[in-house]
């Protein structure tokens, strides 16, 4: 009979999420303004307010535009040895 030659085995990589706590505090913020602007745009006392047509526009842009986008791509520096 021939003998059976074993594979090398391969180290396993684990997967790790690439997310981490700062990411989610980030996203957490992110989520955070976007209600505000909302409560702010939904404010029906006067639509004509500065706080309703100029303030809570620029809230949801920057969450969306800045924030949430910082948050998913923000990454940690590796330690220096």
């Amino acid at each position: 009979m021939a003998k059976v030659k074993k594979k090398a085995a391969t180290p396993t990589e684990t997967f790790q999420f690439p997310l981490k706590k700062t990411n989610f505090l980030i996203l957490a913020f992110g989520i955070l303004v976007l209600v505000v602007g909302y409560v702010l745009m939904a404010l029906p006392e006067n639509p004509d307010d500065f706080l309703t047509r100029t303030l809570a526009p620029v809230l949801l842009v920057i969450a969306f535009l800045v924030i949430i986008p910082a948050g998913l791509l923000y990454k940690e520096k590796a330690p220096r040895k």
